[in-house]
């Protein structure tokens, strides 16, 4: 499943002190707080340098540097086959790079961390297709997706404190699913399903949350709701969003990074990069 996982795990900030990239990570750090216990010192929640991936031979990433700063929604965009999907692979650690750096705030470098270990960190993903508890309701979804012991013994014996209810009270509110609260995950439309599987995410606490393609298949109305929701979300939260839909993109980002070949192609405002030359000839002009 692709909700992050449950257990509570702290990690100790022993790894070696990320090093200063230089005035581009600095001017893209926004420079709010971020979470309890994460070293942001220069704003930047998120730091990949020079990244390489290869799968036989293919070069899936290319030398790959980005910087995501505290609190920043960012959308990712680029052609089928740009890089996409590895370079979350990358930030969630199931595909470890060949060459570079990857680092969560100062000091985690998420090239030493297992995905389990990096999601109990504050790093959640959705991926395209929602995957929920659909014989369970909306509020039993909530619940499980909480930040507690999930063992067998301690699930049976679990009673929701006043806190933790009204955690999922705020939950459901922030998702639109107050009134859904009892209805079966399964009985939900497609677009529901993924604000639940976002509450999920939110379950967690996250620091970064990583959505691919989250509007794919939403009616106008659902995707109007998305993007309310990202905006009320970031800032709280740092974001980093894969979308082919420019529309939905142009309503929510202040950042676009193109990707192309696994490199970076281009940056700035969705206007800036729909004006590049470069942009045009591999992506917007196909």
């Amino acid at each position: 499943m692709s909700v992050t996982a449950t257990a509570q795990f702290m990690l100790e900030p022993i790894l070696d002190a990320n090093k200063d990239a230089g005035s581009s990570r600095d001017a893209i750090g926004l420079g709010q707080a971020a979470g309890k216990g994460l070293n942001t010192r220069h704003g930047t929640i998120l730091t990949l340098e020079d990244i390489s991936v290869s799968f036989d031979g293919f070069k899936a990433l290319n030398a790959l540097s980005l910087y995501i700063g505290v609190g920043e929604l960012r959308c990712i965009i680029g052609p089928n086959g740009a890089g996409k999907t590895t370079l979350m692979d990358v930030i969630t650690g199931k595909t470890r790079p060949s060459h570079g750096q990857a680092w969560f705030g100062e000091t985690l470098d998420l090239t030493h961390m297992n995905e389990v270990q990096i999601a109990q960190a504050g790093i959640g993903r959705k991926f395209q297709k929602p995957t929920v508890f659909e014989a369970l309701s909306v509020f039993e979804n909530l619940e499980l997706a909480q930040k507690t012991d999930k063992s067998v013994w301690a699930s049976l014996r679990a009673r929701l404190s006043g806190e933790q209810r009204e955690r999922i009270g705020e939950v459901l509110d922030t998702i639109g699913l107050s009134t859904s609260v009892h209805r079966p995950a399964g009985l939900l439309s497609h677009g529901q399903k993924q604000f639940l599987e976002i509450g999920m995410l939110l379950m967690q606490d996250p620091q970064l949350l990583l959505l691919d393609e989250p509007v794919a298949g939403m009616t106008d109305a659902e995707t109007e709701f998305t993007a309310e929701l990202f905006k009320r979300l970031a800032g709280k939260h740092s974001l980093m969003v894969v979308e082919h839909d420019m529309g939905f993109v142009g309503a929510i980002a202040d950042h676009v990074t193109v990707l192309h070949q696994g490199s970076v192609l281009a940056e700035g405002s969705l206007a800036q990069v729909q004006a590049d030359d470069r942009v045009i000839e591999v992506y917007l002009g196909r």
